[in-house]
């Protein structure tokens, strides 16, 4: 059996095997990244934990369960598309609404838009006490961080292609709803920077939408994207009348999804075929990270939800007799807190120092080509990958508006119009149908009742030299520069004025 879209040099590693089969598996590093890395074959069907590896499981045992929205669901299982758009009334207003991240489409946008970004509470969390600071904090970190952002941007053509990759991908949806015969106005709304989800709102409305399906355009829920989004639409919904009033549904997560799945394995497959040896590359699944104390104290299911959809897209690999050895690591990890770990440079460098030569990073938590994949991943990490003694990069390409990835959010959205509005949905209809649903309210009401309240990132002080003792004291000094800025903007005068250390003008 011939590897598809493998070159001649690889078809002698390719042999029949069953879906299950053993294959090279590279281990996720420990979170001290102290353990080192080994090729294995395990004897059985390889399934993701909690601990960061990947563990295997007897032929007999069933999957575990995990929460999917409201629905448990088995850890393996792929959505499929089984319902017909004949649940569309004619009369009604269809609307989709995609929600994405946004960003800087100049270099003066820069720094208002980190400001926006810093100045959610689902980004910087801050305890109770000194949540009063969140707009302060957002305007310095915003200031400081602004020169080294612009940098990266002007090095990707000076600003973000996102909004226009995803207008894009907007326009083509609309196009394939159309052609399953769901016609429908697709909107794009942005959570930190043009088009706002505010404005797309008001559009919505100026439009007379009568049923409105909401898309995160993030394959995996966080609280930090999809979270942070709903969180806002929560707000906006309670108060317009309108919006009270008018259907609507949310699909929080698609990830499992067969042609989401499928589209993956087609781009890494064709990217495979583009090194001298196939088989011995590496694929490098490399997602966006969240802060640990996310998935650990606030139950944010975004890894256990990455690791599940790493797995399927190695097992849709599998039936194609593409057995590589992969890995996950996260990337783009800011401030002084601990992130889910392994973090991809040092997993980069491990692999380096394990004598990987080749290596295939593959952007699984982005859907758009943007400033992670553009300069974060093509500019850094290659260049740390070749530094550290890998010889052969490669890259796949963010989705955009590949056909098939496409047509399967199309599909998911036609499987949600029954829904849209039904607030009491069972738990047999909606694992039939496989689409976690729920408005908004209902969705955040189910993930907020099984949450604690998120703890600020360090809790108890050390002496020394620690990070403990730096986070504190950098907390202690913004705080007096802010308290030095007020009395300054209060009184008209600065502190050595006050003080008297200055004389008065």
């Amino acid at each position: 059996m011939n590897c598809p879209a493998m070159n001649a040099s690889a078809s002698s590693s390719c042999s029949s095997y069953s879906t299950f089969r053993p294959r090279p598996l590279l281990p996720q590093m420990s979170q001290d990244s102290q353990r080192s890395v080994q090729y294995s074959r395990l004897p059985s069907e390889v399934f993701a934990t909690s601990d960061g590896y990947h563990h295997h499981r007897g032929w007999g045992e069933k999957p575990p369960l995990r929460l999917v929205g409201k629905h448990s669901l088995p850890l393996r299982a792929l959505v499929t598309s089984n319902i017909s758009s004949s649940a569309v009334i004619s009369d009604e207003k269809v609307g989709v609404l995609l929600l994405n991240l946004g960003g800087p489409e100049t270099l003066d946008d820069v720094q208002p838009f980190l400001f926006n970004l810093f100045a959610d509470p689902d980004i910087i969390r801050l305890p109770p006490l000194f949540q009063f600071l969140q707009k302060p904090l957002a305007q310095f970190i915003s200031v400081a961080r602004a020169p080294k952002s612009k940098e990266g941007y002007a090095s990707i053509g000076g600003g973000s292609p996102l909004r226009h990759i995803t207008d894009a991908q907007a326009e083509e949806l609309s196009k394939c709803l159309l052609e399953k015969n769901v016609p429908a106005k697709v909107y794009v709304g942005m959570r930190y920077w043009h088009p706002f989800t505010e404005e797309a709102i008001e559009q919505i409305k100026r439009d007379g939408i009568t049923k409105l399906v909401v898309l995160p355009l993030y394959p995996q829920f966080s609280i930090s994207t999809s979270g942070s989004s709903l969180r806002l639409l929560e707000r906006i919904f309670r108060e317009d009348e309108y919006l009270v009033n008018m259907q609507h549904t949310v699909i929080p997560s698609w990830y499992q999804r067969e042609g989401y799945i499928k589209a993956m394995a087609n781009l890494i497959q064709n990217e495979l075929g583009k090194f001298d040896s196939p088989s011995q590359v590496v694929i490098f699944f490399s997602a966006h990270g969240v802060p640990l104390a996310y998935v650990e104290e606030a139950g944010d299911p975004y890894k256990a939800e990455m690791e599940e959809c790493v797995d399927l897209i190695m097992e849709e690999l599998d039936k194609r007799n593409i057995a590589n050895a992969y890995t996950l690591a996260y990337q783009s990890r800011v401030g002084p807190v601990e992130w889910l770990k392994p973090y991809t440079e040092e997993a980069i460098t491990e692999l380096g120092k394990k004598g990987v030569e080749n290596l295939l990073a593959v952007p699984i938590s982005f859907v758009s080509e943007h400033i992670e994949t553009l300069e974060e991943i093509d500019v850094e990490y290659k260049e740390l990958a070749l530094n550290s003694g890998i010889k052969n990069w490669g890259r796949v390409p963010a989705l955009g508006t590949e056909p098939m990835f496409i047509s399967d959010l199309a599909d998911a959205v036609v499987e949600s119009l029954p829904y849209v509005g039904a607030m009491a949905v069972s738990n047999l209809e909606a694992r039939q149908s496989l689409v976690p649903l729920g408005s908004v309210e209902e969705l955040l009401a189910t993930y907020d009742s099984q949450r604690r309240e998120l703890p600020a990132p360090v809790t108890m002080w050390e002496w020394g030299w620690t990070r403990s003792a730096e986070t504190w004291n950098g907390r202690a000094a913004m705080l007096a520069v802010l308290a030095l800025l007020v009395l300054e903007v209060t009184t008209g005068k600065g502190f050595l004025h006050q003080w008297g250390i200055l004389p008065s003008s």
